[in-house]
């Protein structure tokens, strides 16, 4: 993150501070009679140059928050992780719900009265909370108290460059797993998790449509791991936006995989229908340890049978049994029944 933020601060935000938050006017003159060489504001930059050479901006040093200040970092990385999150569930939700995810869906018993509006706000009321959480541990990293390195040969062997990534999606998986089992727990469940759940038939922009609470602390694993294991930066940034995409496409209704291994869009798709199985976030292991591991019907894996008439009945009885023993009452506002009160 240290990298892309001396990207970001040369072409966005030293100019940005320097209007907002500039320097006094005593010391502006001062440096006017002083003006800065490339050589002299070179280190500015020194996270991108071991990367490739990047020449700081005139505005570099015109601002009272200079780059290493804690609070402008924490703003900065705030805006970062707030709109490049925006950016990322916005193109890959949409690409999604209109090149993978089955529309035919949208007619089930369960789907919601203006349920995409519904999930779109929803996560978008949510990410700058879940942003502004998850700022700290960026700060703590682009300051040094990570284990996250650079190149290839920091790394503490050579083949880690290749374990690095099945490392972190066990470590996350098995974080993931426990958090998300808790978030059940009746005392947690109606006050954090219920909203993702109002989407029992979710889309792929449900994908982000959590508690903010919720959603950070679904994401506390992949934060927590460069804590205490080495990962190479450019690896964490890729996991990164991996973890975005993966998440959507766990909700995008789409069941290419039928793997025993692999928790994809199936197996959470029971999740949401039947609330108490498949807690895991890419694999089944935990769940076939913690025995909340439930096998995706056959059905959805066939296009024509799984929105057949006597498989859905089938489905809504179970869903309104789960419900009932969950929630205790059912507040959603379905469309279908909407549609039948108005005959």
């Amino acid at each position: 993150m240290d990298v892309l933020l001396d990207v970001v601060d040369t072409y966005v935000f030293d100019r940005l501070y320097a209007t907002l938050y500039p320097l006094s006017p005593a010391v502006l003159t001062s440096q006017t009679a002083h003006a800065f060489n490339a050589t002299e504001l070179a280190p500015l930059n020194h996270n991108i140059n071991r990367y490739i050479e990047l020449a700081p901006s005139k505005w570099a040093a015109q601002s009272a928050w200079s780059r290493n200040n804690i609070y402008r970092q924490f703003v900065s990385l705030f805006l970062i992780m707030w709109i490049f999150g925006l950016v990322l569930y916005f193109i890959s939700a949409t690409l999604s719900f209109h090149l993978v995810f089955d529309k035919r869906a949208m007619k089930h018993p369960k789907f919601l009265r203006n349920q995409i509006r519904l999930e779109i706000n929803q996560a978008v009321s949510a990410m700058p909370i879940m942003a502004l959480l998850t700022a700290p541990f960026f700060v703590a990293e682009v300051r040094g108290y990570t284990k996250l390195y650079d190149f290839s040969d920091e790394a503490p062997f050579s083949l880690y460059t290749y374990l690095q990534y099945p490392l972190f999606i066990a470590f996350t998986d098995f974080g993931i797993y426990w958090i998300h089992r808790g978030l059940h727990h009746p005392a947690i469940y109606k006050r954090l998790h219920k909203p993702h759940h109002k989407w029992i038939i979710s889309t792929p922009y449900a994908s982000y449509a959590f508690h903010p609470l919720d959603g950070w602390s679904q994401s506390l694993p992949y934060h927590i791991y460069p804590f205490l294991f080495p990962l190479q930066k450019i690896a964490y940034l890729g996991l990164f936006t991996f973890v975005t995409i993966w998440t959507v496409m766990i909700h995008d209704g789409e069941y290419a995989m039928n793997s025993p291994v692999v928790n994809g869009s199936a197996c959470h798709t029971i999740h949401h229908y039947y609330f108490n199985y498949n807690y895991g976030q890419f694999l089944t292991l935990w769940d076939r340890i913690g025995g909340s591991y439930r096998k995706p019907d056959a059905a959805l894996f066939d296009r024509e049978q799984r929105l057949k008439e006597d498989e859905i009945r089938k489905q809504v009885k179970e869903m309104e049994r789960l419900v009932k023993e969950v929630e205790g009452t059912d507040d959603r506002s379905y469309s279908q029944v909407e549609e039948k009160k108005t005959l």
